[in-house]
């Protein structure tokens, strides 16, 4: 979601910088590896010794919810869910599940039926698992998925699914070489075909 569908840069460094005031750690540290990763995950590696990772990461959940201020669509990806039918797409986050509603309605993004939040799984990105979850509440073979990704750890994540990925934005990572990009989705296109199916065209 963030990154991929909405933009809430500002958001997350003010939510991170918080974070890293308040503890004593490095933002820099945690803004370089935490994109796409849960927050309990990038707490328990980054937090300092004896912090409650799942209290640390609850009250981060609980203090951005409200932070709308700046969140605003990814260029072309309201129009381009909106051509998608409800049993073809999933969100697969490692942000809370309430919190990936609240951005998505913030930016008039229709959220799906199906949705993996942070709180969903038990190993999240890069372990395939969200991804997994996501096929299978869907009800579709892994191989037939298309993940969009901008995250390093999202990215990975769908390739250990056996998912075809295609990066969003300027993703500078080898695990994002020879994969097809986009931008944003203003150059993305949903065909609907017979029977469900459907194309997604990329320049």
């Amino acid at each position: 979601m963030d990154g991929t569908i909405v933009d809430s840069t500002a958001t997350v460094e003010h939510v991170w910088g918080r974070f890293a005031d308040t503890h004593g750690v490095s933002l820099e540290t945690i803004l370089g590896d935490s994109h796409g990763i849960k927050a309990v995950d990038t707490i328990r590696k980054y937090g300092p010794e004896g912090i409650d990772a799942d209290a640390a990461a609850a009250d981060i959940a609980a203090y951005e919810i409200d932070l709308l201020d700046g969140i605003v669509e990814i260029p072309g990806a309201a129009d381009f869910v909106s051509a998608l039918t409800d049993a073809q797409f999933a969100l697969v986050t490692s942000a809370p599940r309430q919190l990936g509603i609240v951005r998505l309605q913030h930016c008039r993004i229709p959220a799906p039926s199906v949705i993996v939040g942070a709180e969903d799984v038990t190993h999240g990105k890069p372990d395939p698992e969200p991804y997994l979850s996501g096929a299978r509440q869907l009800g579709v073979d892994p191989a037939d998925c298309v993940v969009f990704e901008d995250a390093p750890a999202g990215i990975r994540a769908g390739l250990a699914a056996g998912m075809r990925v295609v990066v969003v934005g300027a993703v500078d990572d080898p695990v994002a070489e020879g994969l097809p990009r986009i931008h944003d989705y203003r150059v993305a296109r949903v065909v609907q075909g017979d029977g469900g199916a459907f194309t997604i065209e990329l320049p």
